[in-house]
């Protein structure tokens, strides 16, 4: 297993990190270990068994992290829900793209505003033009989202490990349709 669950100061899980990441945090003194798994890691004279939930020592208000909305790919997706925004068909991850509305070449920015999810056939009739160049219509205004999509966790992880689940417990139970 190379995912490892981190808990903030109160015992909420808050995100999951390679086990890489891992021992990066617990070496710079930021976390304790929680739980371990069976396996190890080796240097040339040390070994360590590798963590499998870990927890901050110093709290992190959550409330502030949650108007924290990252600009990224996967969370571009999440806004636009997999759905190309130019003929509204629902994709899968690896179909879509990101198009910029107004084209880079025109002054268009890398923002909330400007980027949309876009299937690679829409992607490619548009092209470097604006949709109302290019004649095609938006379904919906692009923007920066009210929400942070919280749920990635849940979902990049095959199956929850054994170890993890008291500490997910409460999210579990609130969410059924998220048990794996």
């Amino acid at each position: 297993m190379d995912h490892v669950l981190v808990l903030n100061a109160s015992f909420e899980p808050i995100l999951v990190v390679n086990w890489q990441k891992a021992m990066q945090l617990l070496f710079q003194g930021k976390v304790e270990v929680v739980e371990e798994y069976d396996k190890e890691v080796r240097t040339v004279s040390m070994r360590f068994r590798l963590p499998s939930v870990l927890r901050l020592l110093k709290y992190i208000p959550l409330t502030r992290r949650k108007n924290i909305i990252r600009f990224s790919r996967a969370n571009v997706l999440l806004r636009d829900q997999f759905t190309c925004q130019y003929c509204g068909r629902k994709r899968a991850r690896t179909e879509l793209t990101l198009d910029h509305v107004v084209p880079s070449v025109q002054g268009g920015k890398k923002s909330w505003d400007n980027i949309v999810t876009a299937c690679i056939q829409c992607n490619q009739r548009k092209g470097g033009r604006t949709p109302a160049e290019a004649n095609m219509r938006l379904i919906a205004k692009p923007g920066r989202p009210e929400w942070l999509p919280t749920f990635t966790i849940r979902y990049t992880l095959k199956s929850t490990p054994e170890r993890w689940k008291v500490y997910l417990s409460w999210q579990m139970s609130t969410h059924p349709q998220n048990n794996s």
